[in-house]
């Protein structure tokens, strides 16, 4: 068969691109802010507070005021020492406009003015430029206030003086790009948690924050610092001890800070940070913690007698029961794996944090014997569960109730065995899972259904938990394990799918599941694997046109759309064993035609106070949440 000829493009010389200035970043947002959604917008906020910060942690501010505007807005304001003015020695440009508009130029590289620091790749404030409408700063130096605009990255005008200042300090001031951005809005809460943060791990500063939408002002100060941090975390939990147990050190250049509480919970919530930014996926700071507690508990423990010499010592998940810890290091040349720093790579950190811990919190269990006696009967207890979970999956096995070569025996498994392809959904009731049995795609959609609410994890050890037979079911059909056996390596299925009745008890089972992959299965969740289905509420159908509806201003649309009233039969769908198995297919579970939500948890902090709240064992929490939030219900089912 002859091959039909074709046009090769040109390439040579003139093919090649060079992106000046700041349109790289303009080209490519997601390399800089990590994406285009609110998360990137938000972390532009983050890019110039931490500026702020940097002049905190450098002993030369103690005042930072951010403001939500009207116009869209948001302007960050310190007293600082304000950003160089003057020209460049050797680009005979001002420092200012360098700073604004050169990628990889700033002071963070100079050890001189800035000994930490969080924004060391030197792409901070220069991206928030880019991807701006327009920016104004505002800078008190030298007894003078200069000022710039900038549009879309590039300057208007000179730096000019526009009077005289009293003061020192830094006033930036964008209106993010909604030409680049998918949402400029931004999220009083989101902003708010970062900044309560900030003032957590520098006591020393005082964060004003004002919405000038809302009329809202606060201000966040913290002298008690990460101690406090922990109080705060656990403020919906019952705790072993007061106060956190509190360590400050130093291993050569790092400095080393930790705050440490327990409480009478199963789960361990544990934050760490390098230079003020939040590491969500560790490194090996954490590494080194967990190292340290783990080694100084069970030599605490030999030495006293609660676990045997020839016994098996306790393992990190046993000592991590109930903790509730932030860890904060300050390095001087952190290296982050990506621009947004989720993770710390330094090797040095490892053995630096493990030897302080080492020898600080032994010295501290020494010094309270009381609070060493709780933790370690607190851990045996963990490990006698363990123990018990363990038998407990043995016998699992041994009687055969897993059944079709080790899977549930209620999993319609799918033919693919490619999990990139391959669906999970999880279906509320046995009556909904016949139905989704039928409408799935065997190829690629596999379907677990549940019989009722399972366990409430938040409240259940790790043995009572393995008892659970629908819990057992998840965690055989999902394929990772639990806890620090989890291994995202050996995941069937790519996509999880919640599929439960638009209803309070389809809320609540919703809300259990998720407590359960956010408490034991974190990688499902941090790798954004678990979704939710969008199921319709309504079915409009006049002679053979039919539409559906997942609202109620949707359904009233559809109606005016469909032509009116007249000839029209609307169906309320109180759950997804009224539909058949076409219609359940058509409207939720086919790729193309349903909606997916899929499940974030871009903020720990609050994600984890939640399920404290709401599914923890304390009463006066939920209720004074209920109280609070009352008035945010817009469908109530009673």
């Amino acid at each position: 068969m002859a091959q039909q000829a074709v046009e090769t493009p040109v390439y040579d010389a003139s093919s090649i691109q060079i992106l000046e200035g700041l349109s790289a970043v303009r080209k490519r947002p997601g390399m800089y802010i990590g994406s285009t959604d609110a998360r990137g917008l938000h972390h532009m906020v983050t890019e110039v507070v931490d500026n702020s910060i940097d002049e905190v942690l450098a002993g030369a501010c103690t005042e930072i005021r951010v403001t939500l505007h009207t116009d869209g807005s948001c302007s960050v304001d310190d007293n600082g020492r304000g950003i160089p003015v003057e020209n460049h020695p050797k680009y005979n440009r001002p420092a200012l406009e360098i700073v604004m508009t050169v990628l990889h130029a700033g002071s963070k590289f100079d050890r001189n003015t800035y000994k930490v620091s969080g924004g060391l790749h030197g792409v901070g404030v220069h991206v928030v430029n880019a991807l701006s409408e327009w920016v104004e700063v505002r800078v008190r130096r030298d007894g003078q206030e200069y000022f710039q605009r900038y549009e879309r990255g590039a300057p208007v005008a000179a730096v000019k003086v526009v009077g005289p200042a009293e003061t020192t300090g830094t006033h930036t001031r964008f209106k993010p790009d909604g030409t680049i951005l998918e949402t400029v809005t931004f999220d009083r809460e989101t902003i708010g948690r970062r900044l309560k943060e900030l003032s957590f791990l520098n006591p020393g500063v005082s964060i004003r924050f004002r919405d000038e939408r809302s009329g809202t002002d606060e201000t966040f100060h913290h002298a008690g610092g990460i101690t406090e941090f922990v109080e705060d975390l656990n403020q919906a939990s019952n705790v072993l001890f007061q106060p956190p147990i509190y360590l400050h050190t130093k291993r050569d250049s790092t400095d080393i800070e930790v705050a440490i509480q327990y409480n009478d919970g199963y789960n361990e919530t544990s934050l760490a940070f390098v230079n003020n930014i939040h590491t969500a996926d560790g490194g090996t700071h954490v590494v080194g913690m967990r190292a340290a507690l783990t080694r100084t508990l069970n030599d605490y423990a030999r030495t006293r007698g609660f676990v045997k010499g020839d016994k098996e010592g306790l393992t990190g998940e046993d000592v991590r029961e109930g903790l509730t810890s932030v860890l904060s290091v300050k390095v001087l040349e952190p290296q982050f794996e990506g621009q947004t720093k989720g993770k710390l790579g330094n090797s040095e950190v490892k053995g630096q944090v493990e030897s302080a811990l080492n020898e600080k919190l032994a010295e501290y269990l020494e010094e309270h014997p009381a609070v060493g006696q709780a933790l370690i009967i607190k851990a045996v207890q963990a490990s006698q569960a363990r123990e018990a979970a363990r038998k407990a999956r043995e016998l699992t096995r041994r009687k055969g109730l897993l059944e079709g070569g080790g899977l549930p025996g209620k999993l319609a498994d799918c033919h693919s065995r490619d999990p990139a392809e391959c669906e999970l959904f999880i279906v509320e009731g046995d009556s909904a899972g016949g139905t989704a049995k039928q409408g799935r795609d065997r190829e690629f959609q596999a379907v677990l259904p549940l019989r009722g609410k399972i366990l409430n994890v938040e409240k259940a050890r790790l043995d009572k938990m393995l008892e659970n037979e629908q819990i057992r079911a998840l965690i055989t059909a999902i394929g990772i394990g639990i806890g620090d056996e989890q291994e995202m390596s050996t995941l069937r299925y790519h996509k999880i799918i919640l599929m439960t009745d638009a209803d309070v008890d389809g809320a609540h089972i919703r809300t259990l599941l998720l407590t359960l992959f956010y408490r034991k299965m974190p990688g499902l969740i941090s790798e954004g694997r678990v979704y939710i289905a969008q199921a319709p509420l309504y079915r409009i159908q006049k002679g053979t046109r039919i539409r559906y509806a997942y609202s109620d201003d949707e359904r009233d649309r559809e109606v005016k759309e469909i032509g009116g009233m007249k000839g029209v039969t609307i169906q309320r769908y109180k759950g997804l064993g009224e539909m058949n198995a076409e219609q359940l297919a058509e409207t939720t579970m086919r790729p193309g035609a349903r909606t997916l939500l899929k499940v974030t948890v871009d903020d720990a902090v609050r994600a984890n106070e939640l399920f404290q709240i709401l599914m923890g064992e304390e009463v006066e929490p939920r209720r004074q949440y209920i109280q609070a939030h009352a008035v945010e219900v817009t469908n109530l089912d009673i």
